[in-house]
This record gives structure tokens, sequence and C-alpha cells, in this order.
């Protein structure tokens, strides 16, 4: 028996002849819309696939994309970027988050200068880490600056959980979970953004359940396709999209069937509820305040929650994104990253102005890499 290779698994979803295939019958199917198909991908896997398998070249011009807030490191505002700064520089403090978060800039400097500054910041390549840390560092304050949307919600949840159950003191978490949800309504209500049609997040959706995004074709009257990750996942979520509209439908389906139920993983749901709920309201960089769009720790679990016992170092102004920087607009699908003037020239990935340039699933970052911008 052959051993199973890692290309095994995405070989099929990337074949050239397929992909082909389905953006021909797209084309053909497409020719009988009375409008455009606006598309909103909310996620920026989904953006990142779309530009790197040039998907856009690929398909008619009344198939467009609409680059949405699925990235957890481009919806955080700056005053709570300045936060993770703040309990960095606390004394004998560790501070610990994940990826990209460390090079966002806050309002006057990021987590790498800090970090560079002598400060001990770490990315953590698993939550779990977190544990090992804080037990190694015993007299030190170790705080978990948790971002991430539904998809990494369930690993906080269980880090807290180990937390509990093992007594260890000196480990606290400041919490940015966002639901995906609020944001897309906001978006919707605004009325900005002629969005007709959803690809729904499906490594979210594993969580949740593809039920989360029931309610947009019903109040928006749009088709949702929950999508996998490559290319022609998309192309399969498009396709149905394309024929619900030529039928006079909008209805959420489930295109990633080989990961995604309706109802999605329970226990996972469980474990989030027991520690965490519902905030009143949060502030997404671009989109403004929405409310009940994120989650925070219960009151029961006040002791481990640094942004209630570090309050008194804590920023609470709201901090706008530089002038030049369109990053918000872009966020609202108002705006494609090469309608701002400083991109690809002042804001760079190695030199960012703002979120979306900064992270791996920002869109400015997958225009820069993928759309012909580098050299």
């Amino acid at each position: 028996m052959n051993e199973l290779q890692l290309k095994d698994l995405y070989d099929g979803f990337r074949d050239p002849k397929t992909i082909r295939m389905l953006a021909k019958e797209i084309e053909e199917l497409a020719k009988g819309l009375d409008e455009t198909l606006n598309i909103m991908e909310v996620c920026g896997g989904h953006t990142h696939t779309i530009m790197k398998y040039g998907l856009p070249q690929l398909l008619p011009a009344n198939i467009a994309f609409i680059h949405g807030p699925g990235c957890p490191v481009c919806i955080m505002p700056k005053e709570r970027i300045d936060h993770a700064i703040a309990l960095a520089k606390m004394e004998n403090t560790i501070l610990l988050t994940l990826g990209d978060m460390i090079r966002v800039p806050g309002s006057k400097t990021s987590l790498a200068v800090e970090r560079a500054a002598g400060h001990d910041i770490r990315a953590l390549y698993t939550p779990m880490d977190a544990l090992k840390i804080a037990k190694e560092n015993p007299d030190k304050k170790v705080v978990f600056f948790a971002i991430g949307f539904e998809t990494t919600t369930p690993m906080t949840s269980a880090v807290i959980k180990h937390t509990v159950d093992q007594g260890i003191k000196n480990l606290f978490f400041h919490i940015n979970h966002v639901l995906v949800p609020p944001a897309v309504d906001a978006i919707m209500a605004d009325g900005k953004a002629k969005i007709n049609a959803f690809i729904g997040p499906s490594h979210v959706s594993v969580i949740t359940g593809a039920k989360i995004y029931a309610s947009l074709p019903e109040d928006y009257n749009t088709p949702v396709a929950v999508s996998g990750f490559e290319p022609v996942d998309v192309l399969q979520g498009i396709l149905m999209m394309v024929r619900q509209k030529l039928e006079g439908r909008a209805e959420l389906e489930i295109q990633y069937t080989r990961a995604v139920t309706m109802e999605g993983n329970l226990k996972a749901q469980q474990l989030n509820d027991t520690y965490m709920r519902p905030r009143a309201h949060f502030r997404w960089r671009g989109i403004g305040d929405i409310p009940d769009s994120a989650l925070e720790l219960r009151p029961e679990y006040d002791y481990l929650d640094a942004e209630k016992l570090f309050a008194d170092i804590l920023p609470t102004e709201p901090i706008d994104d530089h002038k030049l920087c369109i990053c918000g607009t872009i966020l609202k699908g108002l705006a494609k990253p090469m309608d701002c003037k400083v991109f690809g020239k002042a804001c760079t990935p190695n030199s960012p102005l703002g979120s979306c340039m900064v992270s791996s699933e920002g869109s400015c970052n997958a225009y820069y890499r993928y759309a012909g911008v580098l050299g």
C-alpha cells in the first residue's frame, strides 16, 4: 500500500482540467443572469485562493468578487492592539499571541517593535503552549492575547478549561474573538456594498455549523454557498449560486460537505458557551461598533480576565487608522486594494500602514503577492 502524501489530499482540487471545466460551465450559465453576481467572500483564506489561482481572470465579467471582513488581524482596532502593547510592557510579564498580530501597527508602535526593545512577547504555534509557558514561569504574569473568529475560539476555551482545572494562577486572558454573522449583517444593513451572494467561511462553519448563515438568504435574498478553500471548491460554490439565481432561489447550500454540517461541532460550541458569552459591543476596524459581535469571558472567570484585572493601564479611546490607509473601506466591501494611493508604494508587507497588508489573510497582502505588484 502506498503511503498517503499531503498532496494527495488537494491535487484533485487544483487540477487545471477540472478548474477550466467548471469555469466554462459557469461562463455558459452566467449568460442567463440578468445582473452581475457580486459575491462577497467573507474569509481572507478565500480571498487568497481567488487571487492566487487567478479566478477573476477565468470567470466572465458578470461574476465579481467583493472582499469581506473575515481576517481577524485586519479587523482589530488600534486601541486593542495598544491594549496588547500596554500589557506587554508591564513588569515581569510575558505576552502571548498568534501569528501576524505581532506585526500590526498600533497607534504609536507595534508588538514587534516592543519585542525588539526587550519586552517578552511570543508568538504561539498552538494556544496550548500558553499552559507550558505559564508553568515554566511561575514568577511572571503570562497574558494570552487571544484573537480569531469562531474557528479558533474553541482552542482558547480549551486553554481556559485547563487553566481552571489545573489551578494555574499566573495565566490571564485578553479575549478578542469575534463573530462572522453580526459583521455581515452590519455591512448589509449599511446598504452601500452591492452584494447579492456570499461564499460562507468554511472553517468557521466546521465549528458553528452552516446554520449561522441561514438568515442571509431570508433577510437579504442572497444565495449562500459554504465552500472549501481549494480553487475547485470555490468554483463549485460559485456554480451553486449561479444556478440559484437562474432558478429564482436564495438558499443556504453547503459545498464543503466533506467537513461542514448544518449543526457543526456541538462539543466545541458547548465548550465555548461554558467560558465565554457575547460582548455587548466591539469596535471593528473600519466598520465601527457592532453590538453582540464578539465574545468575552463569563463573569465567574473575572479572575482570569486581563481586560478587567489590568483595566487601569488599558486605553479606552477609539483610535482611527492612518489617514492614507483605506483598509476600513476595503473591509466593508467598498473598495479594492489597488484603489488605495499607497498600496504597493508606501504600504507593503515589509512596511505596512494598515492591517490588511500585514496579515497573511489580508486582501491587500493577497493582491500584493498575486496580482502582479511584486517586482
